[in-house]
């Protein structure tokens, strides 16, 4: 099966045979095509052929999307998403083959948990992120925006004032509102406001670069559900070396489209991979099917059994990333 055929069936995952069997299949053909995954295999004297279950794969640290080109195939980019970091830090690059897969699949994901963009109106408070280029996150809520057709929909770069208007005039009508923004700049917004927001969804998606007094995600969570008068706090876990994101409906609890799974790895022993349990956390994400779909990420957690998760720290002495500055 071509790599072009395998995307178009991965939307379609419904149950975890399904999901294993086309892991597998997608190991065998980036084992085949990604010479920086060939080697790295080899390296670990992996026989591909043995590889069954996705407990089994092995997973590439995602420090290689700073050191190296991870690319399945040969093609040029049609966009390279980069990470946000200070100056003297290297950031990641995800090379991206064909920009219309990113679109549909943090599109389906949108539409799994929130339904069609037009019911919204979409509202993006991301001012570190639109002040570089590269962002994904920047590209997703850009495009989301556009097909929410509604005119209040956009981007609110430190104009708080309009944000605020925005939101208290849909408040009044009844229109379902998303503001998504990172930490800090959700928690500049909110330090001297009091609303009660009925129909709008906050959504962080972390991110304090060293802003502010370092926080924890409840200390967080309270001073936006004060700020805004919402029963929750909504989250977007994602980054760049990802085309997939997952959600949470509040409490920290992370639920993943059917495409993508998060497994654990024993802090002690990396090639040690469960289905659930605490530890450092790896991440299948079948969307990318051009670059590398088995990472190894730097971030802590919790798998439960039904496949949701929490998210909990970074590891030592790893550099901290935008979507987990926070103290967990």
């Amino acid at each position: 099966m071509s790599v072009n055929t395998f995307f178009q069936n991965i939307i379609s995952i419904k149950n975890q045979p399904d999901f294993e069997k086309f892991a597998v299949e997608l190991f065998q053909i980036q084992y085949r095509d990604n010479p920086l995954y060939h080697n790295y295999c080899n390296a670990l004297k992996i026989a591909p052929g043995s590889i069954q279950s996705v407990e089994k794969i092995p997973f590439l640290p995602i420090e290689f999307f700073k050191s190296h080109e991870v690319r399945t195939g040969l093609y040029e980019s049609q966009k390279i998403f980069t990470s946000s970091g200070t100056t003297s830090m290297t950031t990641s690059r995800h090379h991206v083959k064909n920009i219309h897969q990113y679109e549909v699949t943090f599109l389906e994901a949108f539409k799994k948990f929130y339904g069609e963009p037009s019911e919204w109106v979409v509202l993006g408070l991301l001012p570190s992120y639109l002040e570089r280029s590269g962002s994904s996150l920047v590209y997703m809520v850009e495009k989301l925006i556009a097909m929410s057709q509604n005119p209040d929909s956009g981007f609110f770069l430190y104009n708080h004032e309009d944000l605020e208007k925005t939101l208290v005039k849909h408040n009044q009508t009844g229109q379902k509102c998303l503001l998504i923004g990172v930490t800090f700049a959700l928690l500049d917004f909110a330090e001297k406001r009091k609303l009660h927001l009925k129909n709008t969804v906050i959504m962080e998606t972390g991110g304090m670069k060293g802003r502010g007094e370092e926080l924890t995600r409840e200390e967080v969570t309270e001073k936006l559900k004060n700020a805004f008068g919402v029963a929750a706090i909504h989250s977007e876990y994602g980054m760049t070396e990802l085309l997939s994101q997952a959600y949470s409906c509040g409490h920290g609890l992370f639920k993943a489209p059917n495409w993508l799974k998060i497994l654990v790895r024993d802090t002690s022993d990396p090639f040690s991979v469960h289905q659930s349990g605490s530890g450092a956390l790896n991440i299948i994400d079948l969307a990318n099917t051009d670059s590398m779909a088995f990472i190894a990420t730097q971030d802590l957690g919790l798998v439960h059994e039904d496949g949701s998760f929490e998210v909990k720290g970074r590891l030592d002495n790893s550099d901290a990333r935008g979507c987990n500055m926070l103290i967990l």
